[in-house]
């Protein structure tokens, strides 16, 4: 018994030598292992570039991008469906809202970059960059180089700038609603008569081949932007009016006149809805005007308060003339004469001062009333709810009296005939030229071959019938 508890002691006193060995040649082992293979280095933080970037500057392009798409709907839905016949109100509508949707995916996909990438076609080089051609290129196609970019290696989010102060996803989408309600506007010409899926083709090859051409030659880097002086074209009164308005014209000629246009009555059916548009247009229009300076600056607080003067005087002339022509203003004039005064506006709110908004307002006003009534009657066409006398005639005289009114006050960089810029006038006629010529032609060329292949109007018992029912299988109005 002795002998085992002497063994166990011991036992129990070589552990206790040999247990602090053990453990300083694992520290030693840890500690060697340590040194040969050091901890990884930390990941870069993640970092989100967007080099210049204005916050109110962006705000307020959010909110203008947000203006401007809700002129096409409910804006331009409700003005335009209050004038046709309510067998016809949903075509109207849907017009207006698939216009939102196709439109949209068509500029995304390539028709930003056909209206702002470099020139593609006519071009030459000009600070490495091709300027000065009739389109742009597809250096942004799918939107690359307008999306932002994530570069793995530094961690780093990239959101490119266009212009400086903006992102250029901004910019583009702000463009986009501008190409969602031009070609929206046409369907004031052919409304109650053509067929849908004909409608669809021909908005998207008009959109192509002459609205992105357009919008190069002027607000990108093409031939018009690049002479001396370049004319001057705010908002869109080249782009937009006249090109949708003399585009309006061609399409009412071809497609030819509703089935009784002369020979029975075609009142709106509800104006209601039209005031309600006219309204909603109205104040979508400063997001246009005002938000095309893409800057919270003064000139935009210029072209906003131009642009409510002009849309003002506007419904002061329409109105007077009926007034004194009928001895009655109607509801129907007073919308008119503010649609008509937005859009002689829209090329020269942010060059003219206010004052000459409400001259170029009272203008309008008088000279859209006299193209919608004494030269339609006389020429006997039948563009439905008057794009080419609101649209065509106001975007022409809008760009024409930018060369006349024109002011240094407003923006140093311009002036026109009244401060003795002779070239500047001279400008503007010459870009009225090209942008009705381009119009014109353009829209005659798609129209024909679509009538040859899908045929432009529906069948005379579709258009009895009315195309909500024709062509949608709904109606506007359901009495229970």
């Amino acid at each position: 018994m002795l002998c085992l508890r002497s063994a166990l002691l011991a036992v129990a006193t070589l552990c206790l030598f040999v247990s602090p060995l053990m453990a300083d040649d694992e520290a030693a082992t840890t500690e060697e292992t340590t040194t040969e293979a050091p901890p990884e280095a930390a990941a870069p933080a993640p970092t989100l570039v967007a080099e210049g970037l204005n916050q109110a500057d962006t705000a307020w392009m959010l909110v203008s991008s947000a203006l401007v798409l809700m002129m096409t709907a409910p804006g331009l839905a409700l003005f335009y469906g209050g004038l046709v016949r309510k067998k016809n109100i949903l075509g109207v509508m849907m017009q207006c809202i698939f216009m939102m949707g196709l439109m949209s995916v068509v500029w995304a996909l390539f028709g930003y970059s056909l209206a702002f990438a470099p020139s593609a076609v006519g071009g030459f080089e000009k600070d490495g960059v091709m300027v000065g051609g009739y389109i742009g290129g597809f250096d942004h196609v799918l939107l690359k180089g307008v999306m932002a970019v994530h570069d793995e290696a530094t961690n780093t989010t990239t959101y490119p700038m266009r212009p400086a102060n903006i992102p250029a996803l901004l910019f583009m989408v702000y463009q986009g609603m501008f190409f969602i309600i031009t070609p929206a506007l046409i369907c004031g010409a052919f409304a109650e008569r053509m067929k849908f899926s004909t409608m669809c083709v021909f908005m998207i090859l008009w959109g192509t081949f002459i609205y992105c051409p357009l919008a190069h030659l002027v607000w990108g880097s093409g031939m018009l932007a690049q002479m001396t002086p370049a004319p001057l074209d705010f908002a869109g009164g080249l782009v937009v009016h006249l090109s949708s308005g003399v585009s309006a014209l061609i399409v009412a000629l071809v497609i030819g006149k509703r089935l009784g246009y002369g020979q029975e009555p075609m009142p709106p059916h509800n104006l209601t809805y039209t005031t309600i548009g006219a309204a909603m247009l109205w104040v979508g229009w400063f997001g246009f005007n005002a938000g095309s300076q893409v800057a919270a600056d003064a000139i935009a607080v210029n072209a906003f308060v131009a642009t409510h003067l002009a849309a003002a005087a506007g419904v002061l002339a329409w109105a007077g003339c009926e007034w004194v022509q009928r001895g009655k203003p109607s509801i129907l004039g007073a919308c008119s004469g503010a649609v008509a005064g937005l859009v002689v506006i829209t090329p020269a709110c942010g060059t003219v001062s206010p004052v000459s908004g409400i001259i170029l307002g009272l203008a309008a006003g008088v000279v859209c009333y006299l193209a919608c009534t004494v030269l339609k009657g006389k020429f006997k066409y039948d563009d439905s709810l008057d794009a080419f006398g609101v649209h065509g005639v106001g975007g022409t005289l809008g760009a024409l009296l930018v060369g006349v009114f024109a002011t240094s006050s407003v923006n140093p960089a311009v002036s026109g005939l009244l401060e003795g810029n002779r070239d500047q006038f001279i400008s503007q006629i010459k870009s009225i030229g090209v942008a009705a010529v381009v119009s014109v032609v353009g829209t005659f060329i798609i129209l024909k071959v679509l009538d040859a292949l899908m045929g432009l109007r529906v069948s005379q018992e579709e258009e009895l019938q009315g195309l909500d029912l024709s062509q949608h299988g709904e109606e506007g109005y359901i009495f229970m």
